[in-house]
């Protein structure tokens, strides 16, 4: 895997802390320059910092808070990158919000819109506004997060397992548009079970010794976003956790 991103330009959402933290720093480690796209600019530069004492390619910050971007911005942020960097190879779109779990008839509206902004509408904004960006690469990736719940939907999953249904037909539809002599693949991964902020929300009662390690599943994020996966497309990948993987 030494070097299986070099020179490739990929941005990543939600890439502050948890998988898109992690995610980055592997990206950047195997030679790419990361766009660290996110709410919290400090967390944001935590990761810039632990990119920069790798020795990796200098990455690149853009705050954002998905929930309140307009379509101004995602094109003002295409026309940056190509302007800076000439063009995209991949986007990871890890950024989410949970939400309330709560019934439907509980449930707060102005919450299920933003969760919906975030999870399902921002993913589509984005990647409709990076097209053009993602065409200019010789191979490119647009990997989307997926969620068993959005598969199968259950009580008090609300907004988000709609949010990850959608998420699935999305990357679906653009994988099927995208098929015909196109440099782009579009595939979805389903992380599992993972010990992240998210999953501490959604099971708060439950013991962290049994969940996953965000390192132990960079490799299929790296095969998904890398040049092993070309011809991949349309896909709803299970990550399979690597045991020895560590960063």
């Amino acid at each position: 895997m030494n070097n299986s991103l070099q020179d490739r330009v990929i941005l990543v959402t939600g890439a502050g802390d948890g998988i898109g933290a992690v995610a980055a720093k592997t990206f950047a480690q195997q030679g790419a320059t990361v766009i660290l796209l996110g709410r919290t600019p400090q967390n944001l530069e935590k990761t810039y910092d632990a990119i920069e004492a790798m020795g990796a390619p200098t990455p690149a910050i853009v705050p954002m808070d998905l929930k309140g971007a307009n379509v101004e911005e995602y094109e003002k942020l295409h026309e940056t990158i190509e302007h800076s960097l000439g063009r995209l190879d991949g986007i990871l779109h890890n950024a989410a919000s949970l939400g309330s779990l709560t019934p439907l008839s509980n449930y707060d509206v102005r919450q299920w819109y933003d969760v919906l902004q975030i999870n399902l509408n921002a993913p589509f904004l984005l990647t409709k506004a990076l097209l053009p960006s993602l065409k200019l690469s010789p191979d490119a990736s647009v990997l989307f997060t997926g969620d068993e719940i959005g598969k199968q939907a259950r009580a008090y999953w609300g907004a988000y397992a709609v949010a990850k249904a959608g998420i699935q037909a999305l990357m679906q539809t653009l994988a099927d548009e995208l098929e015909d002599n196109s440099n782009i693949r579009v595939n979805c991964i389903n992380p599992g079970a993972v010990k992240t902020k998210l999953r501490r929300l959604a099971f708060p009662g439950e013991s962290s010794e049994n969940l996953v390690e965000a390192e132990q599943l960079m490799h299929e994020y790296l095969y998904l976003m890398g040049p092993d996966s070309k011809g991949v497309t349309g896909q709803w990948i299970d990550a399979k956790p690597d045991a020895s993987r560590s960063l």
